[in-house]
C-alpha cells in the first residue's frame, strides 16, 4: 500500500499556546525564535481555527477529520466510537510505524480512544508514566510497572467520570500535589530527548516503513512555573515584581479559577502578569522545540518528512470576562497557530484563508498517499480535495473559506460551578453549546439557538465590536450555515456515524489489532 517515496509524518501539538503570544504571529516579544525560524522555511496559516475550545475534542477532530458534533468526544469521559477510524489506525494499516510521545493526561491517560492505532504510545503524564527506556528494565520490574500503571489509570479515569472527585481535586491545598506528583504537564525535556533517540535508533536499524510520530507538548499550560532565565529574557519587568509572583503563585493553586469566569474582572496588572508568565513558558518550551528540530535535521530525518506544528486551542487570561478554555469560542481561544513544512507547502508562505485544523487529518493522508477506509459518498474520504496543500495560494478552497468551531460546556466544570457559583451559569449561559462560523472576514457566534455576536475579525481581531444589529441579513445567512451544520451532524449521528467501507485487508488488520470485532 505504500509508495517508495512515502514521507515520514511529524505532528507536533503545542498544547494551550496562545497564537497572539508567539513572535511568529507578531508578538513584539521574542517568545518563539525557534518556531520563527521553522516558519521562515515553511507555510504559516494566518487563520487556522480549532474545531473545539479544549484538548480532548480538538485532538479528536485532528485525529478523525470530524467536527465535535460528529465525532461526539465532547466530554472527558466520552469515548470515540469504534466505527470512526483514527489517523494512526489508517496509517498503521497502510504500513506506517506509528508512535506517540504525549505530555497531556487527557490524551495519554483517559480512556477516550485517542490512543488507538499507535504501536507505541509513550505517556509522560499521570502517576505512572511510561518511556521507551522502560523496555530495558528487568521483566519483573516491567511487570510491576505495567500493573501499577493499569491501577493508576483506573483511578485517574475515575476523576474524569466523577463530578464529586473532580470537585475535591480542585481544593487549593490539593492542587500543588496533583500538578506535581501526577506529572500534570508531563515532562517536556524527557519526551523530546526520547523522541530524538527513538528516531535515531529507527534510522540505524534501516527500517523500511515510514514513521508517523505524534508529539504533544504541554509546557505552556497552567500552572505557570517558568525558569527564572525565561522570565528575565521575555518578561524582564516581572523579574523582581513580588506582587506579580505572589499573584501567580496564588493563581497556580486555585485550579477552579483556571476555567471559571471570575466574579469581577481581573485588574490590568494581573492580566499582564499572566501574559508575562505565559510568554516565559512559551520561550522555555520553544528552546526544547528548537533542540528537537535541529537534532532531526542533523540526522537527516527531515529530508522527506511532513512536519505539522499546531495548537489544539489557546487560552483566555480574563479576556471577555473568561479564564481558561472551558466555555467560549473567542479568537483568543480558538484562533490557533498552524505551520506546515512539506513538499507541497511553499517556504515562507503566509496563508490568509480561514481553515479548520480538523483538516490535518486529510492533509496527512493525502501527503502519505493513503485513502481512508470510508465510503466514496462520505465527503470526509476525499482527502485530495480537503488537504490544506490546496489553499497555499491564499484562495478559498473546496470549503470556500468557511470553518466552524464548537464549545460544548465541560460537565465536570459545570458541576463545580453549580456548587460554588450557580448564579454565574445562568448569567453567562454557560450550560449552552456555543458555536462560531467563519466566512471571509466575518465571524458569527451563537449560544444555544440564539445569536451572540457578529464580528469583522479582520478589522476587529479582539472582538470588541458586535455588528449583529447593523448586518441582519448577514447574521441570518451565517446563522443558517450553523443550523445546516448542526442538522447535518445530527443526521450523521442518527445514521450510525461514519460511512465505513473497509477493504478486507484493512478490516483484518484492524481486527488483529483489536479495533473491530
Amino acid at each position: 500500500m505504500l509508495r517508495s517515496d512515502n514521507p515520514n509524518i511529524l505532528l507536533i501539538v503545542l498544547d494551550t499556546v496562545r497564537r497572539d503570544r508567539l513572535s511568529a504571529y507578531d508578538n513584539p516579544r521574542e517568545t518563539s525564535p525557534e518556531l520563527d525560524a521553522f516558519a521562515a522555511r515553511a507555510t504559516l496559516f494566518e487563520r487556522a481555527i480549532a474545531p473545539a475550545q479544549w484538548t480532548t475534542p480538538s485532538h479528536a477532530s485532528m485525529f478523525t477529520g470530524l467536527y465535535p458534533s460528529v465525532h461526539r468526544v465532547t466530554q472527558g469521559n466520552f469515548k470515540l466510537a469504534e466505527s470512526i477510524p483514527t489517523l494512526a489506525e489508517i496509517l498503521g494499516c497502510a504500513g506506517y510505524h506509528t508512535v506517540a510521545f504525549c505530555n497531556n493526561p487527557l490524551v495519554a491517560v483517559l480512556d477516550n480512544g485517542l490512543q488507538r492505532g499507535f504501536e507505541h504510545f509513550y505517556s509522560y503524564a499521570g502517576a505512572a508514566p511510561n518511556r521507551p527506556v522502560d523496555a530495558r528494565h528487568s521483566p519483573l520490574r516491567r511487570a510491576f510497572a505495567t500493573r501499577f500503571r493499569r491501577f493508576a489509570r483506573r483511578v485517574e479515569n475515575q476523576f474524569a467520570r466523577s463530578d464529586s472527585l473532580f470537585c475535591i481535586s480542585m481544593y487549593p491545598w490539593l492542587v500543588p500535589i496533583w500538578t506535581r506528583y501526577i506529572n500534570y504537564k508531563g515532562h517536556t525535556e524527557r519526551s523530546v530527548n526520547d523522541l530524538i533517540d527513538y528516531w535515531r535508533q529507527y534510522i540505524s536499524r534501516s527500517a523500511e516503513h515510514p514513521l508517523f510520530v505524534f508529539l504533544n507538548l504541554m509546557g505552556t499550560h497552567l500552572p505557570y512555573k517558568p525558569p527564572r532565565d525565561a522570565i528575565v529574557r521575555v518578561a524582564p519587568e516581572l523579574r523582581n515584581d513580588r506582587y506579580a509572583h505572589a499573584f501567580i503563585h496564588r493563581f497556580n493553586t486555585n485550579a477552579a479559577r483556571w476555567s471559571s469566569p471570575p466574579d469581577s474582572p481581573l485588574k490590568d496588572w494581573g492580566r499582564a502578569a499572566l501574559r508575562g508568565f505565559h510568554d516565559a513558558e512559551i520561550a522555555c518550551q520553544d528552546g526544547y522545540l528548537g533542540h528537537l528540530l535541529n537534532a532531526l535535521h542533523e540526522m537527516g530525518a527531515l529530508e522527506n518528512t511532513l512536519v505539522i506544528i499546531v495548537a489544539d486551542h489557546d487560552e483566555l487570561h480574563g479576556d471577555h470576562g473568561f479564564f481558561g478554555h472551558g466555555f467560549a469560542v473567542y479568537q483568543e481561544l480558538v484562533h490557533v497557530p498552524l505551520i506546515i513544512s512539506g513538499e507541497r507547502f511553499p517556504r515562507g508562505a503566509r496563508v490568509p484563508t480561514n481553515v479548520s485544523t480538523r483538516r490535518i487529518f486529510h492533509t496527512v493522508l493525502e501527503a502519505a498517499g493513503v485513502k481512508p477506509p470510508l465510503g466514496e459518498a462520505d465527503p470526509n474520504a476525499d482527502v485530495a480535495r480537503l488537504t490544506l496543500a490546496n489553499v497555499t495560494d491564499g484562495h478559498p478552497d473546496a470549503e470556500e473559506g468557511v470553518a466552524y468551531t464548537e464549545a460544548y460546556p465541560p460537565k465536570t466544570i459545570l458541576s463545580m460551578l453549580r456548587r460554588r457559583n450557580p448564579a454565574i451559569i445562568e448569567r453567562l449561559q454557560l450550560q449552552h453549546v456555543r458555536r462560531g462560523v467563519y466566512a471571509g472576514n466575518y465571524k458569527l457566534t451563537t449560544v444555544g439557538e440564539g445569536v451572540e455576536a457578529l464580528y469583522n475579525i479582520d478589522r476587529d481581531p479582539t472582538e470588541a465590536c458586535d455588528l449583529s444589529a447593523e448586518y441582519p441579513a448577514l447574521v441570518a445567512e451565517l446563522q443558517g450555515k450553523i443550523k445546516a451544520f448542526v442538522d447535518k451532524a445530527e443526521r450523521h449521528s442518527r445514521d450510525g456515524g461514519m460511512s465505513s467501507d473497509l477493504s478486507r485487508e484493512m478490516e483484518e488488520h484492524l481486527r488483529a489489532l483489536g479495533y473491530v470485532d
